[in-house]
């Protein structure tokens, strides 16, 4: 008895400084992110531990396409990457996009034809999908493929192309050429930055994708967490007015909302946590 309390308590232990970890490595990241460059001195005192410590997170956001160590400094790869990197993107406002995906789905009839972009908030909406069954899903996104292909009841699209490593997805001519071929019910797509009440990328490759999606859809749905207001990008996708509804979450600033909703866009907010029925 006394040896399975010490192994539940050295299980929660080592759960517990893997949570602390996760939560320093993604605060470096954001420093190193907002700051470009930044010696690895200054993380070590901001945040309190030994520099081997920093060189080790460094190490392992490094492996991870996060970002770059070069001579006692960390730096932010280039903007593009530092925006796409599936990996950076799906580790960020995970409880904000489940519900975002949760009020999406409810948007959803069984029997429609959906298109889903290579968002990981979209993402976030395929493991409900069997809720809504029969259904056909439309997507340029390798992850999305692969959590479909075997839900019975799904008609499962995948759009070819040139594949991009660091969204995990197809575009190009090949994919907006396919793409206009099709007809779809809706659309369920995110964005990287809100700016003046316009969706921007930060790829034109991207934006040619999701304008492609946005023509062959007849109802088109942006979920947006509120961290897309504070951030930028080089490329203009569409006004967030041209959407059918725009869902963002609880925490976005009430000065944002105001200015849609002035600006004739059809703003939905919901709550941080949603339970799904």
């Amino acid at each position: 008895m006394a040896d399975q309390i010490e192994h539940d308590e050295a299980g929660a232990e080592a759960e517990s400084r893997q949570s602390r970890q996760e939560a320093r490595q993604n605060a470096i990241t954001d420093a190193v992110m907002a700051a470009g460059t930044i010696r690895i001195a200054d993380l070590a005192e901001r945040f309190e531990i030994s520099t081997m410590t920093v060189h080790r997170d460094l190490d392992e956001l490094e492996s991870r396409g996060l970002l770059r160590k070069h001579r006692g400094e960390a730096s932010a790869l280039s903007t593009v990457l530092v925006e796409s990197s599936d990996v950076y993107r799906a580790s960020r406002e995970r409880s904000e996009k489940e519900s975002l995906a949760l009020a999406a789905l409810e948007l959803i009839e069984p029997g429609s034809a959906i298109m889903l972009d290579d968002s990981t908030t979209a993402l976030q909406l395929v493991p409900h999908l069997q809720a809504k069954r029969p259904l056909t899903v439309i997507t340029n996104t390798l992850t999305v493929m692969n959590e479909l292909r075997s839900m019975t009841g799904v008609t499962l699209l995948g759009l070819g192309g040139q594949y991009y490593n660091w969204c995990s997805s197809y575009m190009g001519r090949i994919t907006t050429a396919a793409i206009s071929e099709l007809r779809a019910d809706m659309l369920v797509m995110s964005t990287s930055a809100i700016t003046d009440g316009v969706a921007f990328h930060q790829t034109m490759e991207t934006v040619d994708v999701k304008r492609a999606m946005f023509d062959s859809a007849s109802r088109r749905i942006l979920l947006a967490d509120h961290t897309k207001f504070d951030k930028r990008a080089l490329h203009a996708m569409q006004p967030l007015a041209d959407f059918d509804e725009v869902i963002v979450d609880a925490a976005t600033a009430p000065h944002h909302v105001d200015a849609l909703r002035s600006a004739g866009v059809n703003v939905s907010i919901v709550p941080r946590t949603r339970t799904h029925h």
